[in-house]
């Protein structure tokens, strides 16, 4: 049964003064400034039978001249509208709102207030139903069941927002305030990423870190994770990749400050008092949740937050995707078919960013490069695996570039590939120091920068291949180290 299967009896329509329904089709011919902030935000779908559309009728004649209309010109239209079903009692509806005046002493903040909650109701009953119809199969083809959140999340999210837009004059003193308030961001315990986002990154953002297989997207996730748990900020770290015990492991090693291998050899009483060490100067948590390849998306990231606040009471301040090109998508069923694999991993970015939005803080998450940028020492954004339409949502996508000579120096070079944050051509390239054994990072002497310039730190190579050792920048074992200071967790 559809809304249009439903009528209005014409009984109803003799007392139809005390309907919130007619209450709003009076204050939309009548009242002007009402008009105007609901229109935008009431839907034709919303209302049943005759009063869909009368309603109609009322939004077409608005939208085409820009005035309210009165009952004549209501009637008139009505005469010319091919749907007979409804047409008694939507004039005997247009009579009504014609004869019948709202009290001019109605408070038009009340009117809003229901006529908003009314809309609320209306559009989550009609999500509802079109959630049972996807699982029934009656949208077979068409949707399927994973958009059901993301149907009930955007009738939940109905709302009357009267912010039209910033009004460069009027709104001046808003945009001053905005420029001396000073952004929540989520810093770093690295000197050269601080350096590089103006002291951290901000919520609402989607961060990447794109890097051949084995160079260590996962080490330097697990890195930034353990430190912002030391900053005592509630972390979300999702794996489709490895197993919760296995990233709990690495975060193990570089929070004990011992190594993965000699973390088999600990005595249960050593490694509880690890633990209770680290409870004790962190307030905040650290949740690992491992999801099936492929088979995860924003969907069932959202349930995971809702529940963690439900269940836990616990708020993530930063979330960790390890790793994207492996997350399913809410929107689209998986490759093939019409699907290619730009508009796949666009979908997927784009949902993303939006949970982003959604819960205010910011995502990181991995991508892997292509075959030309496994092969190359300059990774560039051309060299992204499977869709460029990553690059393109991503607020921040740094590459992490591994070379023979660079691993035995325990280093490894960072390159900054999209910036929204920073002036991108400072500091285009920089090093940073890398514990594999641990799983940490560490900021080098400032002397192990400078040994860059000579490439163009601030512009860059584009030469593809394998480096030739004169297009190798030259890092000698001068280049000083400044270490994790051990048994103190988080240091740098």
């Amino acid at each position: 049964m559809t809304n249009d299967d439903i009528s209005v009896p014409a009984s109803t329509v003799d007392t139809a003064s005390n309907n919130l329904e007619l209450t709003i089709l009076r204050s939309v011919v009548q009242r002007e400034g009402f008009c105007r902030k609901v229109l935008p935000h009431i839907k034709p779908e919303y209302f049943l039978g005759a009063t869909k559309l009368v309603y109609s009728l009322i939004l077409d004649f608005i939208s085409k001249y820009n005035k309210l209309p009165d009952s004549t010109c209501l009637q008139i239209e009505l005469q010319q509208t091919v749907n007979d079903t409804h047409r008694v009692e939507a004039n005997e509806l247009i009579q009504v709102i014609a004869n019948t005046r709202n009290p001019t002493n109605t408070e038009e903040a009340w009117l809003l207030d229901v006529t908003e909650k009314w809309c609320k109701e209306r559009a989550l009953y009609l999500a509802i139903m079109e959630s049972i119809n996807i699982i029934d199969g009656k949208k077979k083809g068409l949707l399927s069941p994973g958009a059901i959140p993301e149907i009930l999340s955007k009738a939940l999210s109905v709302s009357f927002d009267t912010n039209v837009g910033h009004d460069y004059i009027d709104s001046s003193d808003k945009r001053y305030d905005f420029y001396h308030t000073t952004e929540d961001k989520i810093p770093f315990d690295l000197q050269m990423f601080n350096t590089i986002t103006n002291n951290g990154v901000p919520r609402k953002t989607l961060n990447i870190i794109m890097a051949s297989t084995g160079v260590g997207k996962s080490l330097v996730m697990c890195h930034m994770a353990a430190a912002m748990l030391s900053q005592g900020r509630n972390v979300l770290y999702i794996t489709m990749e490895m197993a919760e015990e296995r990233i709990a492991e690495r975060i193990d090693a570089n929070l004990f400050d011992v190594s993965l291998d000699q973390l088999a050899t600990l005595s249960q009483d050593s490694f509880r008092s690890k633990i209770k060490r680290i409870s004790e100067r962190t307030r905040g948590k650290l949740i690992i949740k491992e999801y099936p390849t492929a088979s995860a998306h924003t969907g069932h990231f959202r349930a995971l937050l809702q529940e963690l606040k439900l269940k836990r009471n616990i708020i993530p301040e930063v979330i960790f995707i390890d790793y994207l090109n492996i997350c399913a998508s809410s929107r689209m069923k998986g490759l093939g078919g019409s699907i290619n694999s730009y508009s796949f991993i666009k979908a997927i970015a784009e949902e993303i960013r939006g949970l982003a939005v959604e819960f205010n803080v910011p995502i990181w998450s991995a991508t892997q490069v292509n075959r030309t940028g496994s092969s190359s020492s300059d990774i560039e954004l051309t060299d992204t695996s499977e869709s460029f339409g990553l690059p393109a949502t991503a607020d921040f996508m740094v590459a992490l570039i591994a070379t023979e000579q660079l691993d035995n120096l325990n280093q490894m070079m960072v390159k900054q590939l999209k910036n929204r944050y920073s002036d991108m051509s400072r500091h285009r390239r920089f090093i940073i120091g890398v514990d594999r054994a641990k799983m940490r990072l560490y900021d080098v002497e400032d002397s192990a920068q400078t040994l860059l310039s000579s490439e163009g730190n601030s512009g860059g190579s584009n030469n593809k291949g394998p480096a030739t050792d004169q297009q190798k920048p030259q890092f000698g074992h001068n280049a000083g180290i400044k270490r994790f200071r051990p048994g103190v967790v988080g240091s740098v």
